[in-house]
């Protein structure tokens, strides 16, 4: 897929999922942010930029460690998520927000750290967004990185062909990529980062029942955009295609326990 095109799709498509977003995933990426928070150690004080905020799950805790002494600003490509973010660090006056692509964050050097929880799988050059989070921080400064890890380690994974199959172009191409061992280390490397190590963690997120799976995985994810042109019925047929690819994770009340992995990079300016 052109990048332009690419970009765009993922602009209206969190745009789409902003409102369900936080519902669906708070819980399940739990884990994997609380990682990054703690692998780019963020101290009182500091300034610190975030790629692809989302509805600011990371932000607050961000917000939190560096208290009004510091500073926080959250950037997202869709203008949806970054008004939740806002809405939801209303009464920091240290958190500022501001519309932007992962991969052009427009910063030179003004920053003590740059954070990505959960988003370099959906920009077009994944290198090209760790450079940009390079820029963005000082000499000595923190680039870190959290995307889900390899496909086959990730139990849900079957949604995206799934959904493929009845949308003319692929909702998100490559998705597992920079989860493939050493490939988001490679692109630190490339983006002149040092003192590069790479955390890998597996985890089994939980969704209490198949509404709330639904609801994630279809209306609160990266499928959003092109799940909004399926009639019911197309809508009925993925529900249940989808339910049976991840029928051996449901559980006795009903919950569903999906395993998956995350992979965390942190390097040094």
């Amino acid at each position: 897929m052109e990048a332009k095109l690419q970009l765009r799709v993922q602009r209206y498509g969190w745009d789409a999922a902003s409102e369900l977003y936080e519902e669906g995933w708070r819980g399940p990426l739990a884990p994997a942010q609380r990682t990054l928070l703690r692998v780019a150690g963020i101290k009182p004080g500091e300034r610190v930029i975030e790629a692809a905020c989302g509805s600011g799950l990371v932000t607050r805790a961000l917000a939190e460690a560096v208290g009004p002494a510091g500073y926080v600003l959250a950037t997202d490509l869709s203008q949806g998520m970054v008004d939740l973010t806002a809405r939801h660090s209303a009464g920091c006056g240290w958190v500022e927000t501001a519309r932007r692509s992962a991969d052009d964050l427009g910063e030179e050097g003004g920053f003590d750290a740059a954070v990505c929880a959960l988003g370099l799988m959906y920009v077009p050059d994944p290198g090209k967004a760790a450079a940009s989070m390079a820029r963005a921080v000082k000499p000595g400064g923190r680039v870190v990185a959290t995307v889900w890890g390899e496909r086959r380690n990730c139990g849900w994974a079957e949604i995206f062909p799934i959904v493929d199959a009845r949308v003319v172009s692929e909702v998100c191409p490559l998705f597992f990529a920079s989860g493939a061992p050493g490939s988001l280390k490679r692109d630190f490397e490339r983006a002149g980062l040092r003192d590069i190590e790479e955390h890998r963690q597996s985890e089994v997120p939980e969704f209490a029942d198949e509404r709330a799976l639904l609801s994630a995985m279809l209306l609160g994810g990266p499928v959003a955009l092109a799940v909004k042109r399926f009639t019911p019925t197309v809508m009925a047929e993925v529900e249940q295609e989808f339910l049976a690819s991840v029928k051996d994770h449901r559980a006795a009340d009903g919950s569903y326990r999906i395993p998956g992995e995350f992979v965390t990079v942190i390097g040094r300016r």
